[in-house]
């Protein structure tokens, strides 16, 4: 059996981040949407009878107290107070106008009995489970068509306790896809912060169908072996701002995702407007940054600074195969420290799991206009793998001011990939080798170019406007 993380892994944690300065004091954007009004109602779960004994199961005080508190969504919303204390609890649903609020050593703990997560539909962007077909378990704490809810709080944590779905997993004896921790589908203001989440089932911290969402400050952790337990994934999602975080988990650390192969193309929901500060994390078998491979109704206008990834298996991947069709485009990427990682950036054009046997073959992915800039790293296998795909070239991509010291005798491989690059070492690819200056910088995705100009009005006003 896997090895869960305490809380004690998580003051190690807490103590390490400590030791980075810019994790935390650099301003942002984001924070201006936490200064937020303080909710008029406010209930504690034991009101309702819940135990924090870690044994009494509490998803009826949950439901209850969340069904008391809907009253006062017209009245300014609410706020449900948990406490000191460990409370078991199944799938349980938010509503609109609340604020989820957790103790300094309040830890609300998943159930180990699957009937405790319900089952519900796949999601209309994938056709079936991702596992699975069919449905697929609902997560811990969820939400679907919600406006301004607030998860956050004292540092509390909230524990998935993976360990028996990692193993059923692992087994093949699972009849659904896995559970997310938290899911919100459909919603619009949505703030995850100042929480730590431990060993996810599945995700992490899945917002789907969302717009204007804020995870920030927020510590995620699940063991380097457990299967497929990702950090954040904004899924067909628009305007999300991720900051501050520190992850370590199984797999990708962000994955930045919009629907699979046929379902993802007819749903056409991308995602678009992403913003990633200041993370910090590793893995044994993601990437530190990954778009896809479910990519298929489009990413972009993606940008990320101040990176650091340590110890881990790949740093900055576009995962993407024949049928996914889509988009992956204005991907901007800087600023990025890289320490012992296998692979510093990787396309890999042949994730090809599918949905099933309907998609379409010759639904090629456009991939264009990704640049990354200001990398330096030590101790790195391989710099970049970038492969494309044949008869789909991957265009305009732009590699500028990278420093890696490479410890294998063959720091790039590419094919099918066109576009430029300057003052990068060791020397790039044949595909890559004409220089960005002084010709071809126009060709290149800036972050001057869009983010900040033509679209530095819709930005500012989604994060400063609620």
């Amino acid at each position: 059996m896997k090895r869960s993380f305490s809380l004690v892994d998580v003051l190690l944690v807490l103590a390490f981040c400590g030791h980075i300065a810019w994790t935390v004091k650099a301003s942002s954007q984001c924070k201006q949407a936490l200064s937020r009004e303080i909710r008029p109602h406010s209930v504690a779960i034991t009101e309702f009878g819940a135990v924090g004994d870690g044994v009494t199961l509490n998803t009826k005080a949950f439901q209850n107290a969340i069904f008391y508190l809907n009253s006062f969504s017209d009245k300014g919303g609410a706020k449900l107070f948990v406490p000191a204390g460990r409370w078991l609890t199944g799938s349980f649903d938010l509503i609109s106008h609340l604020t989820l609020w957790l103790d300094k050593d309040a830890v609300i703990l998943g159930s180990n009995n699957p009937d405790d997560w319900p089952v519900v539909d796949p999601l209309p962007s994938y056709g079936r489970g991702v596992e699975l077909p069919g449905g697929r378990h609902r997560s811990l704490i969820y939400g679907r068509n919600l406006t301004d809810v607030i998860i956050t709080g004292d540092n509390g944590t909230i524990d998935g306790q993976g360990s028996v779905w990692w193993n059923w997993f692992q087994r093949k004896t699972l009849d659904y896809t896995r559970p997310h921790l938290v899911e919100l589908m459909n919603s619009t203001g949505v703030v995850i912060s100042n929480l730590t989440f431990l060993n996810s089932p599945f995700w992490t911290i899945h917002p789907v169908y969302c717009s204007h969402v804020i995870v920030q400050n927020v510590t995620i952790l699940a063991p380097l072996d457990s299967p497929n337990t990702d950090g954040i994934n904004p899924d067909s999602s628009n305007d999300v701002c991720i900051e501050d975080c520190y992850i370590s988990t199984g797999d990708d650390l962000i994955a930045i995702k919009s629907g699979w192969d046929e379902y993802g193309i007819s749903f056409a929901r991308p995602s678009t407007n992403i913003i990633i500060r200041r993370l910090i994390g590793h893995n044994r078998n993601g990437s530190g940054i990954a778009i896809g491979s479910e990519m298929s109704g489009g990413v972009s206008e993606v940008y990320a600074e101040n990176l650091y990834f340590f110890y881990s298996s790949t740093a900055i991947t576009i995962k993407t195969a024949r049928g996914r069709g889509g988009y992956v485009r204005n991907i901007y990427i800087l600023n990025v420290t890289l320490v012992g990682v296998d692979t510093a950036i990787r396309f890999d054009s042949t994730f090809s799991p599918h949905p099933d046997d309907f998609y379409d073959p010759n639904a090629l992915p456009v991939i264009e206009r990704i640049t990354i800039k200001d990398v330096i790293g030590n101790n790195i296998k391989v710099a970049g793998l970038l492969k494309g795909i044949e008869g789909d070239t991957f265009h305009h991509v732009c590699l500028l001011n990278i420093a890696l010291t490479i410890t294998s005798g063959s720091p790039w491989n590419c094919s099918h990939i066109q576009g430029y690059s300057a003052m990068v070492s060791p020397e790039t690819c044949e595909p890559l080798k004409e220089s960005i200056y002084p010709n071809h910088s126009s060709d290149c995705y800036h972050l001057s170019n869009h983010l900040r100009s033509s679209g530095n009005q819709n930005k500012g006003s989604w994060l400063h406007s609620w």
